[in-house]
């Protein structure tokens, strides 16, 4: 059940709280690229419409719902310094949690709702950022950005942009297959329909062969009965026509 000081921590957390954490933890990016000479270099805090901009640094309207570091390359450029940008916002995330911890475990910082809600999204975010996986929208963790660096050797925008790569590559030799398939059975089934209209062509033929031929067998055997009767006719009338005479 909330009670009201639940109520007051949620708005607080919300409103100022998730807000300082979320720069603190990209301030880490931040400091590593502006440490490695990174080029283009822009930290956005929040979404939304602009609310205002400073050089290499942009304030949305929305602060506290997202932020991010964008920049195009770093001096130099190989695993180990990749992997201390990836790993910048965890420390500093953790630094700022143990150490506001540890003041306030000493006395110096009082132990009240803000500090220690402001501890706890400190650990969260850290926790958050060292497991290694890839989240719903295919971004790794950066806990999964160092390991694919480490293990894998390559980063992990890289590694996800030549997994796409082979994907396309294996889906366009799936298709030229399917086409090359579909092109075979198109040949098979013409020459099926052609040797079964070779064959009907034959039997068409045949029939016409064969009733031509009785036909005419027909007809000449009507005109050998014709001339025999004929011959017979003959005959009578010759052996009618001898007793007359």
């Amino acid at each position: 059940m909330f009670s009201p000081t639940d109520w007051i921590r949620l708005f607080m957390s919300a409103l100022f709280i998730l807000p300082i954490v979320t720069v603190i933890r990209e301030s880490g990016y931040y400091l590593a690229v502006t440490l490695l000479k990174g080029e283009n270099k822009n930290l956005i805090i929040g979404s939304g419409p602009t609310l205002f901009k400073i050089p290499t640094i942009e304030v949305r309207r929305y602060f506290f719902m997202f932020s991010w570091m964008e920049y195009d390359g770093v001096k130099p450029s190989n695993r180990i310094w990749h992997g201390f940008i990836y790993a910048a916002p965890i420390l500093t995330t953790a630094i700022f949690a143990f150490v506001a911890n540890s003041l306030v475990l000493e006395g110096i910082l009082p132990a009240n709702i803000f500090w220690s809600t402001f501890i706890f999204y400190c650990f969260y975010y850290m926790l958050f950022d060292v497991i290694p996986v890839y989240l719903p929208d295919g971004q790794p963790t950066n806990g999964r950005a160092i390991f694919d660096l480490m293990w894998h050797g390559e980063r992990s925008d890289y590694k996800k942009q030549r997994l796409e790569r082979e994907a396309k590559e294996e889906e366009q030799q799936h298709e030229g297959s399917e086409e090359e398939r579909s092109s075979t059975e198109a040949q098979e089934e013409t020459m099926e329909n052609r040797d079964r209209d070779d064959q009907e062509r034959g039997d068409h033929t045949t029939p016409e062969t064969e009733e031509a031929d009785e036909t005419k067998r027909s007809y000449t055997e009507a005109q050998e009965e014709t001339k025999e009767n004929r011959d017979r006719d003959e005959k009578e009338r010759g052996d009618h026509t001898d007793p007359e005479s």
